[in-house]
Formats: structure tokens, sequence, C-alpha cells
């Protein structure tokens, strides 16, 4: 009847080898050396460059919004900036909303 099942044999619980744990520590710190340097380093560089950029906007920049929009910084404020898209053309936007300061000129060169 016993055709699928194996007898059981009892074996003593092997001790922990202190090698492999030390190993897995390694392995496992070497992980997350690994995931600090190529993922969080990166984005945290990079959020402070967006700070700083956003923090020294200026009346006349030329700026790209993050919904895609290309316009002139026309007014500031503390957390809102006026872009003219157009002639007589403004919409307010967030300051964060700004993804790109790009060279004076890109605008005719658009259009």
């Amino acid at each position: 009847m016993s055709f699928f099942i194996s007898d059981a044999f009892a074996e003593g619980a092997a001790a922990p080898q202190s090698g492999d744990m030390l190993t897995q520590l390694a392995f496992l710190g070497g992980i997350f050396a690994l995931f600090y340097f190529l993922m969080v380093r990166p984005q945290v560089k990079r959020a402070k460059e967006h700070k700083k950029m956003i923090e020294s906007l200026a009346k006349g920049d030329e700026v790209v919004t993050s919904g895609g929009l290309l316009g002139r910084v026309a007014d500031l404020d503390e957390g809102f900036i006026t872009v003219e898209i157009a002639d007589n053309v403004r919409v307010k936007v967030q300051r964060h909303a700004v993804t790109a300061l790009v060279p004076k000129g890109t605008i005719k060169a658009a259009s």
C-alpha cells in the first residue's frame, strides 16, 4: 500500500555552521549596498538638483512643466509661478511642476 510514501527516518538536527551564516549576512549586506548605490543615492541627488533649480527660477526664464507646456516665467510667487505660453496667454502652475529649465531662445526655435 505504501508505494508512493517512503518510510521516514528520524535524523538529528544539524548544528548551524557559523561560516554559512556569515556568508549570508555578507551577501545580504552587499545587496543592500548595491540597492543604495544604484537606486536610492541617484534619486536623492536628482531631488536635490530639482529643488535647487526650482529655487533659482527668475522672471524671463524659459521652462517646461510636467504637463509638457513650454513657456516663459512671467511672475513668481512662494508656491506658484505664472508661465506665459503664448502672447497674452498665462497659466499659473505650482513651482514643483517645473521639470526643466531650457536655454533662452528655445521658445522661438520651437515655434
